[in-house]
């Protein structure tokens, strides 16, 4: 029998007995309350039913279900029940004509795996892609085929509320300050974009979305946190499974998860390779304005690359089970990264008499580098729940980028060449203890401490390179950066439950203290400061299928690297990215309303939130004062854009001015919105996720910037009001002969910026799979961005420009999968989580 048969006949049974309570109101309640879980690992047992027959009424039913902890609490009119127990592919206990008059306790009972059941539930009892609950949304990453042989970066763009936009950038419910995890620690990347893209999708397990976290977690991103969980083996014996992918354009992948566990330990390794080739292009059509707003001058620019990358990692770990309280994990983790991105970009310069291409070549390689080791120490006290933890990880990362620019006016023989050195080293250390302690029945106190220091060392290089191969350094694009940041934090938090109202409030504190050093101008930089950060969250059941929440907590959002760091993307001379050393960071005060309900085959959630954002960041384009000089010879033949040759009369130099993309603080933002996730599965071979998103941004603020070349000051207000959405909506399907069949499409609306628009944009994925080799392995067909449509379109309007911009990360991926799994069942992973040495907490929650 499925959890969702189980789910909807209770539910039923409960509306039933619900009508007919209504008749019997002189009839007072009583309370039975008590704990299921496994017998074998005194682990609870989520979601395990309990069901009330009164012996002499057939009619009269009542029931209830788990929560995470394995408790239950139903309210029953008194008289003589025969209760049963029981859970998916778990033997059903029965208790026969128990008398029950008042309101008491069953106390513990364990339920015992039925191998006879497991059999028939192989296949059919899969977790759904998506669970709702009410704090948070867990992603289950192995029931979605349409991310197999995908990246990260994948997976994060099928999450209900998450967005990944065609850079890698990751926005939550529209908001792009969010802090990422992994395991639940900061990832040691550079660059969180392109480290998730390295990372493969059938390595993960979970993704776990929290719009609205609690003290025990970083106060850092104002929009939230997204923990990405990875693949942990926990069954007895040896176990694994192995996945190889192949796709178009080219996408090669080998990943492997090798388990063995015994009674005192466990041992887990990871261990895959890819080797793949994503093709992208990009537009820009810009028109250079007059005082007088006429058009002065075009450049069309084309861009065409090809993202190579050639990745290796590993992973090995050991869980040892030193006593039955006390569990200690040690894992390491090397990870290896060579690329190549050839982007080769043509410039259509249109003005008066002097029509020309020019024709800008970047052969780009990299290589990363990173290591890592992490441990925890899990040490439980005899009362359930009441236990401490100690988490370490240490890590260094190394990211090395080396670019050759070759630069030609097509139609001339001089070709300018320059190099780009950019050398990243970073060290990462995190120590971090909890500690809870349950009070009585229904109360919780938890306090903890965490340390992240953090040192990162940039050096970029610029320069030009002669016939000779002699290098001139360019010292407008030079620099070597030096950041150190040291984070001491501590937190404490309280939660107690009373009757169907329950609170949790909570106080963090953190000390940030960060060293900005500009080596090569000697400017340096010091931003200390120290926040409170209070949180709280009030729980009301209104009924046993329904849930409301209001929930507050203060975040901040402190400036990444890549924002601070004045180095630029020198891809293209003339749109080029700026760090801005003088960022603050942002705090935020964020309330959500929630409410999830459970009606029959259907579980819906639905929040509305309201940000207030002090110094948010927001990205702004302007001309620097500086220009490119383009040199044309005199009676030179070049192209025109119709790829006719025509001839220069004179020569000329042209000269472009440079427009740079750069990070800022604005005064504020206030940001509201409203969310809703659904759930339903119509029939039982039909499974329906639904997310959608609307939210308005507020902005207020101005900007005044000094143009270097002529000292002039240029005002301009920013303050905008925009509204957008976007939706998500997933369908899997079971056909016949045991294909899976599952659709994926999104939009994300049109959206105003402050200075223009991004317009909207559609994406469709597609994928099907079938169980093969008595249902031990399993072939999956996908279609990524199915009708190529996933592009970056914006337009900006500046008092001395307008621009319209289109950027393709990667065209349409088609691949293919094969998984194998040896000595492990295909839903064994729903049971993992109940087996000992688990490092996520009772809540279901990683450290934080």
């Amino acid at each position: 029998m499925k959890r969702f048969h189980i789910i909807t006949t209770l539910l039923l049974l409960c509306h039933s007995f619900l009508m007919f309570s209504q008749q019997k109101q002189d009839r007072p309640k009583i309370t039975i309350t008590g704990k299921i879980i496994e017998k074998s690992s005194q682990l609870p047992l989520e979601y395990a039913t309990i069901t009330l027959k009164n012996s002499k009424n057939p009619k009269m039913l009542f029931g209830g279900i788990t929560d995470n902890k394995g408790d239950y609490s139903v309210e029953i009119i008194p008289g003589t029940y025969d209760i049963t127990l029981e859970f998916i592919s778990f033997k059903p206990t029965v208790l026969t004509q128990k008398k029950l008059m008042e309101t008491s306790s069953l106390g513990t009972i364990g339920l015992e795996e039925d191998a006879t059941q497991l059999n028939e539930v192989i296949v059919r009892a899969e977790k759904s892609t998506v669970e709702i609950k009410l704090d948070k949304k867990v992603y289950n990453v192995g029931q979605d085929m349409i991310v197999k042989g995908g990246t990260a970066s994948d997976v994060l763009d099928n999450v209900p509320s998450v967005t990944v936009d065609p850079d890698g950038n990751v926005a939550l419910r529209g908001n792009d300050n969010v802090k990422i995890l992994i395991d639940g620690r900061p990832t040691n990347a550079v660059n969180v974009a392109d480290a998730l893209k390295t990372i493969s999708a059938d390595a993960l397990d979970k993704i776990e979305v929290i719009t609205n976290p609690s003290a025990r977690y970083d106060a850092e991103g104002g929009g939230g946190i997204i923990n990405i969980l990875l693949k942990k083996g926990k069954n007895q014996g040896i176990n694994g499974t192995l996945v190889g992918t192949v796709g178009n354009p080219r996408n090669y992948g080998l990943v492997s998860n090798i388990n063995f566990k015994s009674e005192n330990f466990n041992l887990f390794s990871t261990l895959g390779y890819n080797d793949s080739k994503s093709p992208g292009k990009s537009l820009t059509d810009t028109d250079y304005l007059n005082p007088d707003g006429t058009v002065q001058k075009t450049i069309n620019e084309r861009s065409s690359r090809e993202r190579g990358r050639k990745g290796f990692n590993y992973t090995i770990g050991l869980d040892w089970y030193l006593d039955k309280t006390l569990t200690w994990t040690n894992s390491f983790n090397y990870r290896k990264n060579d690329g190549s991105n050839p982007d080769n970009v043509f410039l259509y310069n249109y003005e008066p008499n002097n029509d020309y291409i020019r024709n800008r070549y970047n052969d780009q390689f990299t290589n990363t580098r990173d290591l890592e080791y992490a441990f925890n120490f899990t040490k439980k006290f005899k009362k359930d729940g009441h236990k401490l933890t100690v988490d370490g990880s240490f890590s260094n990362n190394l990211d090395n980028d080396i670019s050759t620019i070759y630069d030609q006016v097509l139609g001339q023989s001089t070709i300018n060449r320059e190099s780009t050195i950019n050398y990243q080293t970073q060290k990462r250390n995190l120590i971090q203890s909890d500690y809870v302690l349950p009070l009585g029945k229904n109360s919780q106190f938890e306090a903890g401490y965490k340390g992240d220091f953090n040192e990162l060392l940039t050096d970029y290089k610029v320069g030009n390179v002669d016939d000779n191969g002699n290098y001139t350094p360019n010292l407008n694009y030079t620099n070597q950066l030096d950041y150190r940041e040291k984070i001491n934090a501590l937190y404490t938090q309280f939660g107690s439950k009373i009757g169907k109202f329950s609170y949790l409030l909570g106080m963090r504190y953190e000390d940030s203290n960060i060293d900005i050093d500009l080596l090569t101008t000697n400017n340096f930089n010091n931003k200390r400061y120290h926040n409170f950060f209070p949180s709280s969250f009030l729980t009301y059941q209104l009924t046993e299928e329904s849930t409301i929440s209001l929930n507050y907590s203060k975040r901040i959002s402190r400036p990444r690297s890549r924002f601070i760091n004045p180095f630029s993307n020198y891809s293209s001379n003339v749109n080029i990215f700026q760090g801005n050393p003088d960022l603050n960071p942002s705090l935020t005060d964020a309330f959500d309303l929630g409410y999830m309900t459970k009606w029959g085959k259907v579980t819906f959630s639905t929040s509305m939130y309201y940000n207030m954002t002090k110094d948010v960041f927001q990205f702004i384009k302007r001309p620097n004062g500086k220009y490119v000089v383009t040199t044309i010879v005199d009676g030179a033949d070049i192209l025109d854009e119709n790829g006719q040759v025509i001839q220069i009369v004179g020569g000329a130099d042209i000269t472009t001015p440079v427009i740079v993309s750069t990070p800022i603080n604005l005064a504020s933002e206030n940001r509201f919105g409203f969310e809703f996730n659904l759930n339903y599965s119509p029939y039982k071979w039909w499974k329906l996720n639904g997310n959608f998103n609307f939210f308005q941004s507020k902005i207020s603020g101005s900007y005044t910037y000094t143009l270097e070349n002529t000292g002039e000051t240029v005002y301009q207000d920013l303050s905008r009001t925009a509204a957008s959405w976007f939706t998500r909506v997933s369908s899997k399907i079971s056909l016949p002969y045991k294909i899976e069949w599952q659709t994926n499409a999104t939009y994300n609306a049109p959206q105003n910026t402050s200075q223009g628009k991004s317009l909207g944009t559609y994406g469709v994925n597609l994928a099907f799979s079938k169980d093969v080799l008595k249902d031990q392995a399993t072939v999956a067909f996908n279609v990524n961005d199915l009708f190529n449509s996933r592009k970056r379109i914006t337009e900006t309007n500046l008092p001395t420009l307008n621009s319209y911009s289109e950027q393709q990360w990667r065209r349409r991926q088609i691949n293919i999968s094969f998984t194998y799994r040896f000595n492990k069942t295909k839903t064994e992973k729903d049971k993992d989580k109940k087996t000992k040495g688990n490092q996520q907490d009772d809540n279901g929650d990683f450290p934080g």
